[in-house]
């Protein structure tokens, strides 16, 4: 069995709040991220930095349960854990905490396991700094949002936020330094560096870290359960998605008719920009919107005179290569063309087959009348509808 040297250093873990703002049914630090607690969360990190005696403060009902969290993240740093029933403010926790250290330690660090997050190069910048010759060091982030003086509802002025920064934990002292501080406390503070300036100490910053954010509300905690799943989640099958198209041209253009991909000997053309294709045109529609690249308006429209009189096999080729380009590929398309004329049934099979080599992917065709209600109907003109897959490719 290896010994494991006395550590210089003592991290106490602040656990003991009620966390009333966050809502829970349990005391802040014991509500789940996943299946671990924020307490266990929080441990990852300290027992990722350098050795350290780690002291948890919990809630006296939740000494056990915080003891069983630390033990199984601590590995074989089992023999440097221990947990202390906190007080009535975290002032009284964090001296509770104090109380616990062995006299070998020189340097504390103070960490809120509500900052479930915060890395381990965070704990290892703030050592660095104490071991350079600070006294106190604080992990801070600027202040980005513009902020403003107010009395009640009203902006009084703005406030220079290029003097101001955003504390966080763990915060690091010297212990001599710290223990100093809580001897002459005069009243309580939000944050040990608070106090150890009220005892007339300097207090220096490194940088912070944004995953160091604090878990106070409910938004902040369903952030934190983000966070956490985008990092153990195992990767979701890939999921089909599926979009639908529609098109409409009527028929009075010039030449002979095109329509699936096929020109139709004969019958009159479909007025349109290109050759007014409505079922080539809904199967793109269909596509597009599947994939949430806009619709054929976006790529194909009436300013790009590229496309005027261009066939089905143009309009699907290149949808098929925007869909490459934004990581999609063709599932399966199914159309129906709605028309008095002309009749499709002699042709399905072939309008299936050029569509589909066109796409790359299976196309069916079917193909109905209107009764001779409406526009399709009496003749005037042809509807088509698509219904299409596509798959992260």
């Amino acid at each position: 069995m290896s010994i494991i040297p006395v550590p210089r250093v003592a991290v106490v873990v602040v656990a003991a709040g009620a966390g009333t703002r966050l809502g829970g049914a349990s005391p802040k630090a014991f509500v789940g991220l996943d299946e671990h607690t924020i307490l266990r969360h929080a441990l990852v990190g300290v027992f990722a930095a350098p050795a350290a005696q780690v002291v948890v403060v919990a809630p006296q009902e939740r000494v056990g349960d915080a003891l069983t969290d630390a033990l199984e993240v601590a590995g074989d740093r089992r023999d440097l854990v221990s947990v202390v029933a906190g007080g009535a403010t975290r002032q009284a926790s964090v001296a509770a905490g104090l109380a616990a250290l062995w006299p070998d330690v020189e340097i504390v660090l103070v960490h809120d396991a509500a900052r479930a997050l915060t890395p381990h190069e965070v704990f290892e910048r703030v050592l660095d700094a104490i071991d350079a010759g600070a006294d106190a060091v604080i992990p801070a982030l600027p202040v980005v949002d513009t902020l403003k003086r107010v009395d009640g509802d009203a902006v009084v002025d703005a406030v220079d936020r290029s003097v101001l920064a955003a504390a966080q934990t763990p915060q690091g002292f010297r212990r001599a330094v710290l223990d100093a501080a809580y001897r002459s406390a005069q009243a309580d503070h939000t944050d040990d560096a608070a106090l150890v300036q009220e005892a007339g100490g300097t207090v220096r910053t490194v940088p912070g870290d944004e995953r160091s954010f604090k878990i106070t509300t409910a938004a902040d905690l369903e952030r934190a359960q983000q966070l956490v799943g985008a990092v153990t989640r195992t990767p979701a099958p890939a999921v089909p998605r599926v979009g639908v198209g529609t098109d409409v041209h009527a028929f009075g253009g010039d030449g002979t008719l095109w329509m699936a991909g096929l020109e139709w000997p004969g019958e009159q053309g479909l007025h349109g920009h290109s050759d007014g294709d409505a079922v080539a045109h809904a199967i793109v529609d269909a596509l597009l919107a599947a994939a949430g690249l806009g619709d054929i308006g976006t790529h194909f429209g009436t300013d790009k005179p590229e496309y005027a009189g261009a066939h089905a096999d143009v309009f699907l080729r290149r949808t098929r290569a925007i869909l490459a380009e934004a990581g999609w590929v063709v599932g399966n398309v199914s159309v129906q063309v709605q028309a008095k004329r002309p009749r499709f049934a002699g042709r399905r099979k072939e309008a299936e087959h050029v569509l589909s080599t066109a796409l790359g992917a299976p196309v069916s065709v079917s193909a109905t009348t209107t009764d001779g209600l409406g526009f399709t109907g009496t003749g005037e003109g042809v509807a088509a509808f698509a219904v299409a897959t596509v798959i992260p490719a």
